[in-house]
């Protein structure tokens, strides 16, 4: 698991969803995007293509969205999350 993840999780400093994700990206407020290692193909594509203009850097997770929404504390499944 990367070491940027861990520290954003422990310091609560995420945004935790693809629709969340993109308007933060369209406002030049978020610097990393993980992605799920099952993330479908059209979010992530989209996701690097705002992240592309907004000069922030996507990270691909070898971890599935249920192990990432464990992670985060939530019960639910989470494909995309940044800071």
């Amino acid at each position: 698991m990367s070491d940027e993840l861990k520290l954003a999780v422990k310091e609560k400093k995420l945004t935790i969803g693809t629709e969340r994700t993109i308007k933060s990206l369209k406002l030049g407020k978020t610097k990393t995007v993980f992605l799920a290692s099952n993330c479908k193909s059209d979010v992530k594509e989209q996701v690097e293509h705002y992240a592309k203009i907004s000069g922030a850097k996507v990270i691909q997770l070898d971890l599935p969205d249920k192990e990432i929404g464990l992670l985060c504390k939530k019960p639910f499944n989470v494909s995309v999350l940044s800071y």
